[in-house]
């Protein structure tokens, strides 16, 4: 005796059959979806999912991931960082040590003596 068949909605299934399914998939139902065509032009994507009574096409939804769109204010907020003066930079390294050297001093002072 062949095993009846049904479709039927993610959104509708109980939550044990929901529970089965991760069971049945535990790392995720996404790779084994496959994508039917409906007689309207439609595409589906859908799980076929077999239990020992009944052999399910789940239709699901798959969620796309939103990206937040680029925008030119992204790309001036990228420029203003880049705007940075060298000599800003270096003001703060200058405080850290001083470059001057006693003994250039007091060669200077000699010759002038001279």
């Amino acid at each position: 005796m062949s095993k009846r068949r049904a479709i039927i909605s993610y959104d509708k299934l109980s939550i044990d059959q929901k529970k089965q399914i991760l069971r049945d998939y535990p790392d995720g139902y996404i790779n084994h979806l496959t994508t039917i065509k409906t007689p309207t032009g439609e595409t589906l994507d859908a799980l076929i999912w077999e239990t020992d009574e009944v052999i399910y096409l789940v239709k699901v939804i798959k969620v796309v991931p939103k990206s937040k769109p680029v925008t030119d204010d992204d790309e001036d907020d990228f420029e203003e960082v880049a705007d940075i003066k060298d000599d800003d930079v270096e003001d703060d390294d200058d405080d850290d040590f001083d470059d001057t050297f006693e003994d250039d001093k007091s060669d200077d002072d000699e010759s002038d003596e001279d």
